[in-house]
């Protein structure tokens, strides 16, 4: 992370504004890449899997809200819309109202132009859903006032790969939910993608100095030391290849636990990318959307076709799965096999991969009429649907003194495609 000169620091004007700055600028200035230029990017499989994770999560979250309200209506909030990468996923979940919010604003109007160039494509437009486009800092306004309808229910809010850089404060943490949940139905969803905070003080702790990462990203921590961490504004630069290169900070989910049942949400789940993974690949739709979308790279390479990491490094794991199913086949499997290819992806990859997770909260009670949900949710995961923690000391004082790592940094990704 380059170091602030005498200027830049004389406007930062101590509430975020010149965090916030920064990563509007980012994302303003980053080029919109074509299909040609994605496929030759070291990361396109690792992009092309995370965009697997957060459609199977919009889409299983999309189902469960149609089971509830018997296929009325759903209106969506896609807070942190960046460029509208998720437009074709709300099209396919056969929305009807959909309000797309981000901090950058030339983000926001790309967006719009992607909205209006599908509607243009769209023959039966009555089906189509209407949108609205809001540029905003998501941390610092309330988005309620700016809506055209600012009493509009929501059934779903989503918000993918963004949310950590509420936790610059517990003010900007605190508004950033309240903008998520505020307009959502009883019974409504929050959900989405954000690095996790135990894993990334893991690697931490793990590297000789504060920081820490390889080919495809890097890590670096701008704190004092590593076992002093505040629970807000714990701050590092997060580099990955040719996407993101701005400043983010460490989202402590017991912390997010609480604030949320302030509002009225309660945890569903929370799973690392990983674990989300293995239990998803399980259903059928998804293990063929994981083929369409290309998430995992083919090995051994098509002939005349380069690996996208290191032959001799990044692909252990694959040349052991392969290794292992001959030694239980048949001859005339094995021989078969020879002409099939598995689906993987590089170490790297799978490094930086594996410091994400996903998370859903359900709005169970609406705190300012008291009513409660008593309807159907999605179901909790044992052990993180009811997590216990102390009440959040404003000034900060507490620390994130233990984490415990996640175990699949060095799990194998290795599925016949």
């Amino acid at each position: 992370m380059a170091e602030q000169t005498e200027s830049s620091k004389a406007e930062y004007s101590g509430d975020g504004q010149y965090n916030a700055d920064i990563v509007a600028k980012h994302y303003n200035q980053l080029q919109e890449s074509g299909r040609e230029a994605r496929t030759e990017s070291r990361i396109y499989y690792m992009r092309n899997f995370n965009n697997w994770i957060k459609s199977v999560l919009i889409g299983e979250t999309l189902q469960t809200i149609k089971k509830q309200r018997n296929h009325k209506g759903i209106a969506v909030l896609d807070l942190c819309s960046g460029k509208g990468g998720d437009l074709l996923k709300w099209k396919k979940g056969s929305i009807s109202r959909l309000i797309c919010t981000d901090i950058a604003e030339t983000s926001v109007e790309q967006s719009e132009v992607r909205y209006k160039e599908m509607m243009n494509r769209e023959r039966y437009k009555d089906q189509m859903f209407t949108a609205e486009f809001i540029t905003a800092d998501c941390t610092k306004a309330r988005l309620r006032e700016m809506y055209k309808d600012p009493n509009i229910k929501l059934d779903l809010c989503s918000c993918q790969f963004s949310f950590h850089y509420c936790f610059e404060s517990l003010p900007q943490a605190q508004m950033m939910l309240q903008n998520a949940v505020e307009n959502l139905h009883l019974g409504g969803y929050f959900i989405g993608s954000t690095p996790h905070a135990q894993e990334l003080v893991h690697r931490l702790r793990e590297s000789p100095d504060m920081s820490f990462g390889n080919e495809v990203y890097r890590v670096t921590f701008d704190l004092p030391d590593k076992e002093n961490i505040p629970l807000f504004g714990a701050k590092y630069n997060f580099h990955l290849e040719g996407v993101v290169d701005c400043p983010e900070f460490l989202v402590f989910f017991p912390v997010l636990i609480k604030l949320a049942e302030e509002y009225g949400m309660k945890l569903c789940f929370k799973k690392t990318f990983a674990e989300y993974f293995n239990e998803q690949i399980k259903n059928p739709e998804h293990r063929s959307l994981l083929g369409r979308m290309q998430a995992l790279e083919p090995y051994p390479p098509d002939r005349g076709t380069e690996l996208m990491g290191l032959k001799n490094i990044d692909y252990k794991s694959a040349d052991e799965f392969i290794q292992e199913a001959g030694q239980t086949e048949s001859s005339d499997d094995r021989h078969r096999r020879r002409q099939q290819q598995i689906g993987t992806l590089s170490k790297a990859e799978w490094e930086a991969i594996t410091l994400y997770c996903v998370f859903a909260f359900q709005k169970v009670k609406d705190m300012k009429t008291g009513e409660t949900w008593s309807g159907s949710d999605i179901p909790s995961v044992e052990g993180q649907g009811n997590v216990s923690g102390e009440a959040i000391d404003s000034k900060r004082k507490r620390r994130l003194d233990e984490a415990t790592p996640s175990d699949a940094t060095e799990e194998k990704v290795a599925k016949s495609s």
